[in-house]
């Protein structure tokens, strides 16, 4: 690595979800030759987890340093950082954007400029960052390069006479982006003989090597042996090795100002690391601390519980090193009498829910239930108290309560005029309020939307999808909080209430969503020698029951003939038996029962 950052460009690709982040870093790692022809080739090289490959999408932003020899025949170092398009990981992409001085804004040729495309380029604007706009997939017969280049100038207020055309799927126009890259994006600035001060981006696990943590340097530079110290908790740490990415760790020993790499420095206590902390010498500190990242918001809260109690430890365990590596998490210990120990997580939407689920189960080979999720609901009591509350079982007596408030979020929806009737209807149904509704050409509109965040977490993303064909795009991002009628929906198994069950519900939608579990229980309950009652309730009110019922054994199987007052009296002695069960009967709720709650899309929906 050269101490010359003049040579040097940090940059990172971002863009709505699906319009070929990850395919357009693969040419970059292609024309760098960073995978010799023996070595495996696949699809998506820097989607390095197999939820990742699996989905189609990105959720982790990951870095590479691809080596570059210009038109002008000097050699420059490309830091590249690939980051998700999806909503739920735009706290990723913050990071990364934070780490670099230019962004590549891709646009899809076919889908042109979507929610998160604009989401995006407001995150990169606010860090001061050069950006290129890049017209991907050109090679599409649906391409549209002109409507694209009008709405660059039109929708993103950016020049359309430095575009670039590309299709990252053949290869066509990279090298002159390459060009655009090391001409309109500045160089790092820094200071090498200046106190080291560098930031933390992301970090991950070793087994055998502890901590790998994922920094920017800003000023001075960082050498194997050195002493350094992080500046929030003060602890001192000395380096064993430094390095950049190229797919793989590679060492280099040393790092100057403007570059981006790893280092190594026998860190066991996962706690002492925090995403947007400063690095810097523990001899010769920096003044101050670099401004790091704003403090994530959790919007979905969920219990998670191992599915057997002893695997509690290895929980907590794999939730710290989860951290490590996914900033936005954040937990606390919980306990249900359902289910026994487990942890409180808060998370930043569905899909970072389902994919902490799967990482948990599948690198740290635990099962694991999760509860139904919710949002963080502020409850004004009577007595002028003031709670804030994410957990169903913390809500109080309703006589106590004077009323209840709810996040509302601002939508964002673009989609083509042909589905805007649907998608309005999906959207009152979702107890949506217009604000605003802008016609960016003669084919596409901008819905404004507020609503209920709680609305949104159950599948609307995924009919908002359906109803549009798969075009319409969609951000969104916590506004305030309104006034709601809330309360707290019961789950009663024989008489008994499951806590794991219970959820904070809108009034109106308590009675649908009380017969949609119940239904799904009835579905997953196994049959017992007597009657079970599924029942949902508003308080001491029961909104919807479902039953299901007894195995019934032929008792009368051995009578042939005879006085029926003998078959009478066999059917009665059954009949006691099992009212003496169903008082003592306690009944086990599978694991895949509160899986199948979790999941409630209505079965009759389109």
């Amino acid at each position: 690595m050269s101490n010359n950052s003049s040579y040097t460009r940090n940059f990172c690709i971002i863009a709505h979800i699906d319009h070929g982040k990850s395919t357009l870093a693969d040419r970059f790692i292609d024309k760098a030759k960073l995978v010799t022809s023996r070595g495996p080739v696949q699809q998506q090289m820097l989607d390095n987890m197999d939820i990742e490959r699996e989905r189609g999408i990105t959720i982790k932003s990951q870095a590479v340093v691809i080596p570059y020899t210009a038109a002008d025949g000097h050699e420059y170092t490309l830091n590249l950082v690939d980051t998700p398009g999806h909503v739920d990981f735009s706290y990723e992409v913050s990071r990364a954007i934070s780490s670099c001085e230019g962004a590549l804004l891709l646009i899809d040729a076919s889908q042109g400029v979507e929610a998160q495309t604009l989401a995006n380029m407001y995150m990169a604007m606010e860090l001061n960052l050069e950006i290129i706009p890049v017209i991907n997939k050109i090679d599409l017969p649906s391409a549209d390069i002109d409507a694209c280049l009008h709405q660059i100038d039109h929708d993103l207020g950016l020049d359309p006479d430095l575009a670039c055309k590309v299709s990252a799927k053949t290869g066509e126009g990279v090298d002159a982006l390459f060009e655009a890259i090391v001409k309109y994006i500045p160089h790092p600035k820094g200071n090498v003989k200046a106190p080291l001060q560098a930031l933390i981006f992301d970090s991950h696990y070793d087994a055998y090597r502890g901590v790998i943590i994922h920094f920017r340097l800003f000023e001075g530079s960082i050498a194997e042996g050195d002493s350094i110290m992080f500046y929030s908790n003060k602890a001192v740490y000395t380096v064993e090795e430094v390095g950049v990415f190229k797919l793989g760790l590679v060492r280099t020993q040393k790092l100057w100002a403007g570059d981006v790499g790893y280092f190594i420095a026998g860190i066991k206590t996962i706690r002492d690391i925090r995403v947007g902390d400063t690095v810097t010498g523990a001899i010769n500190p920096c003044p101050e601390a670099l401004p790091g990242f704003k403090e994530v918001k959790p919007v979905v809260f969920s219990s998670i519980y191992p599915v057997d109690s002893n695997d509690y430890e290895e929980l907590q365990e794999a939730i710290d090193r989860l951290k490590l590596n996914d900033a936005s998490l954040i937990y606390e210990k919980d306990s249900s009498a359902a289910l026994g120990f487990g942890f409180r997580c808060g998370f930043l939407g569905m899909l970072h829910l389902e994919v902490v689920q799967e990482r948990i189960e599948r690198e740290f080979d635990l099962s694991i239930v999760f509860t139904s999720p919710s949002v963080r609901y502020i409850v004004h009591l009577r007595n002028g108290e003031v709670l804030k509350i994410d957990n169903p079982l913390e809500y109080p007596d309703p006589l106590r309560v004077e009323f209840a408030e709810e996040p509302y979020i601002q939508a964002n929806i673009i989609t083509p005029t042909l589905y805007v009737g649907n998608i309005i209807s999906l959207c009152m149904e979702k107890r949506g309020v217009q604000t605003g509704m802008n016609y960016l050409d003669t084919k596409r509109v901008e819905l404004i939307y507020e609503m209920p965040l709680a609305e949104v977490l159950f599948e609307f993303y995924d009919r908002l999808k359906s109803i549009s064909r798969g075009y319409a795009s969609f951000d969104y991002h916590v506004i305030n909080y309104k006034k709601t009628d809330l309360v707290r929906l019961d789950i009663l198994v024989n008489g008994e209430p499951v806590d794991a069950l219970s959820q904070l519900v809108f009034r109106e939608n308590a009675q649908v969503r009380g017969r949609q579990v119940c239904e799904r229980l009835k579905d997953e309950i196994p049959r017992q020698q007597f009657k079970i009652a599924i029942q949902a309730a508003i308080g001491g009110n029961i909104v919807s029951r479902e039953t299901i019922n007894a195995f019934r054994k032929d008792v009368i199987s051995k009578c042939y003939g005879g006085d029926i007052s003998r078959k009478r009296k066999l059917l009665e002695k059954q009949k006691e038996g099992k009212k003496r069960m169903k008082m003592v009967g306690n009944v086990e709720i599978p694991q895949q029962a509160f899986l199948a709650v979790l999941k409630t899309t209505e079965k009759n929906n389109n």
